[in-house]
């Protein structure tokens, strides 16, 4: 008989991580295992073997798939204490759903890459990057490279030299639409290639598990944050693509940054770790030039003869500028009419959905909110619906005020769908496609971008996922409806948010040799971010943003912890935060800072009135032993918040 610690994929007791079990077979740690859990079953992973304990146990009643890899055990232990969540919840991340359904086996086309590396050749400053990556001692590595340098090619051939190795690659994207443009790269090249995302179902989750389990031949990974707990055997490299993005945090719990837990996990497997982007996060290039992580610059584009595009600024505050329509000015309808006449492309940035963000009665003032969220409604005219974004409550557009009856009801601001049907109305013959959150599947960009790229579609209009790691040969102008749109918002981060949206947009145009265009429309024509951001001048902003947050006290000068209740009452809410808040600064060390209790950035969700404290510390042992202190019920915690609009 042998013994096992079994850890349940969901949470049996709250502070107890694993149970013993036994069976007549001998088993591998990291096998996934079906265990009574009194009168029931639970999905469960062999953590470790034991001996056989003084108390009667349970058996194993059945194995499934093949053993997981070490190093993913191990990173779900680091994960459960690194951000004091249980260990159930990590360990989910490396179960896919429905693991115990019988599935009908699919057979998988074979890709035939196009061509070899060999005709990818390398710039001098690509290979210099490249070989000073693979000079070090597998680490993580910071590569800065400015648009259009060549990132991906380097990538490439690191992947290509761990394959050589027998070793397989994971490369991480922000967004679920960037990997059609990196697979469409990586399959002229290679031939094993692996797409993971969120959206695909399933059966076609549990697929590619299987598949990653059962590959002898190193592979290629592309996708979004879950790829990253793929169980890969023998695994030489990790990619993390645009790491600036905050999507790289997860929202739910376990609370992770895939940035920390792709670097544990390729310090598990001995495995490089490169960290990419033009605009790297603030705090991290601070902390790696503390620490002397290792920084590989690209400082100049990869392909010959690039010209940098022309930045035009036009100031809202001259309404001379917008003589033609109210937020096109002239110069941006010029500038997408000569594209239209020359066959280039165009690209709209705006990073708000919908047709208006406001609907009021110009009589009483009354204004459309959520009832729920009591947020306001943003009007779609192609739906003729008002909708909410945060809890997604739908009413249909009222014609007459319901307060006083006047049918003064207007819409205010501006949205991705109203900037398309205005350019609609104003160039007709434009092909024009939407890419946003309420794009239809069939036409989003990931699916629509060879359409997009041979230059189908004369102007783009988006969010910010058309504004970052496309490469459009025929983009000629990039129009950017409201560059200071961002920074009203209420957070430490939305500066330099403001400033890497902005400098990533800058980022599609001058990748040839023909001349192109940015026409930025903005309110603060002079904030830091903006005139920056527009400029791609990194380090400029970066000595002005650093010292802000040294004198403000944010990371990376101090760690942050967020509390958040939720109630029924807003009294309620205000009572119990005041209650904590109590607990809180009784326990807490003099040089820890608490602020609040307030209102949450999202004060009512749902039905829920929502109130927090945020704790800074230097220390962040202080924060995690202030974590065990928080209620059972009605309150959540996030430590290293990517932002702090709950």
């Amino acid at each position: 008989m042998y013994y096992y610690h079994v850890a349940p994929t969901k949470i049996i007791i709250p502070n107890v991580d694993f149970f013993t079990y036994h069976s007549t077979e001998l088993l591998e740690v990291g096998s996934i295992v079906l265990v009574p859990v009194g009168t029931r079953t639970a999905i469960g992973i062999i953590v470790e073997k034991t001996t056989k304990p003084d108390y009667p146990t349970k058996a194993i009643e059945a194995t499934y798939e093949s053993p997981l890899p070490l190093p993913l055990i191990d990173t779900a232990r680091w994960l459960s204490s690194y951000y004091c969540t249980h260990f159930a919840h990590c360990l989910q991340l490396l179960v896919p759903r429905g693991i115990t359904k019988r599935r009908r086996a699919s057979k998988k086309e074979l890709q035939t890459p196009l061509q070899d590396l060999v005709d990818l050749p390398p710039t001098q400053q690509q290979a210099q990057a490249i070989q000073t990556i693979l000079s070090h001692k597998p680490t993580t590595t910071i590569l800065h490279g400015v648009t259009g340098s060549g990132k991906t090619t380097v990538y490439m051939h690191l992947a290509r030299d761990m394959q050589q190795q027998g070793k397989s690659t994971i490369i991480l994207v922000p967004e679920i639409t960037l990997t059609a443009q990196l697979v469409a790269h990586f399959q002229r090249f290679f031939t094993h290639i692996i797409v993971s995302h969120s959206q695909q179902t399933e059966a076609e989750r549990h697929r590619i598990f299987r598949e990653v389990q059962a590959s002898t031949e190193p592979v290629i990974i592309i996708g979004a944050r879950s790829a990253l707990f793929l169980p890969v055997a023998n695994l030489g490299l990790i990619v993390v693509d645009e790491f600036h993005e905050p999507s790289f945090k997860q929202e739910s719990m376990p609370r992770y940054s895939a940035l920390r837990a792709a670097s544990v996990l390729a310090r598990s497997h001995h495995a490089y770790c490169i960290f990419g982007s033009a605009t790297p996060p603030i705090s991290d290039m601070y902390i790696a030039e503390k620490v002397h992580t290792p920084v590989v610059k690209l400082t100049s584009t990869a392909r010959p003869l690039q010209t940098k595009p022309t930045t035009v600024i036009v100031p809202f505050s001259e309404r001379t500028n917008f003589t033609s329509h109210p937020f096109i000015s002239n110069e941006l309808l010029n500038s997408l009419k000569q594209n239209i006449q020359q066959k280039t492309q165009s690209l709209i940035f705006h990073n708000r959905r919908g047709s208006a963000p406001l609907t009021i009665c110009q009589e009483c003032g009354w204004q459309a909110l959520c009832p729920h969220c009591h947020l306001s409604l943003t009007l779609h005219t192609d739906t003729h619906q008002l909708v909410c974004h945060l809890c997604g409550f739908t009413t249909k557009i009222p014609y007459s005020c319901p307060t006083c009856g006047a049918a003064e009801i207007v819409h205010k601001g501006i949205g991705t769908k109203r900037i398309e049907a205005e350019l609609k109305r104003l160039l007709p013959e434009a092909r024009i496609q939407r890419f946003d959150a309420d794009t239809e599947q069939d036409k989003r960009l990931n699916v629509m971008y060879d359409t997009v790229a041979r230059g189908d579609v004369d102007i783009l209009i988006g969010t910010q996922m058309i504004a970052k790691g496309l490469d459009l040969p025929l983009l000629r102008t990039v129009g950017i409806i409201q560059a200071d749109s961002g920074l009203s918002l209420p957070d430490f981060t939305s500066s330099e948010r403001t400033f890497q949206l902005l400098s990533q947009a800058v980022g599609r145009v001058g990748r040839s040799d023909e001349p192109s265009k940015v026409i930025a429309q903005t309110y603060q024509p002079d904030h830091p971010a903006v005139r920056y951001g527009l400029a791609q001048d990194y380090a400029s902003f970066y000595t002005h943003e650093i010292a802000r947050r040294e004198r403000d006290m944010f990371p990376p000068f101090c760690y942050l912890l967020a509390f958040i209740c939720s109630y029924k009452t807003e009294q309620a809410a205000i009572k119990n935060a005041q209650k904590f808040h109590q607990t809180l600064l009784a326990a807490a060390p003099s040089h820890v800072h608490l602020f609040g209790p307030t209102p949450a950035f999202h004060e009512q969700l749902g039905d829920s009135f929502r109130w927090q404290i945020i704790v800074k510390s230097p220390q962040r042992a202080d924060l995690q032993r202030l974590v065990s202190l928080l209620p059972p019920s009605h309150w959540q915690y996030e430590l290293d918040p990517a932002n702090l609009l709950f």
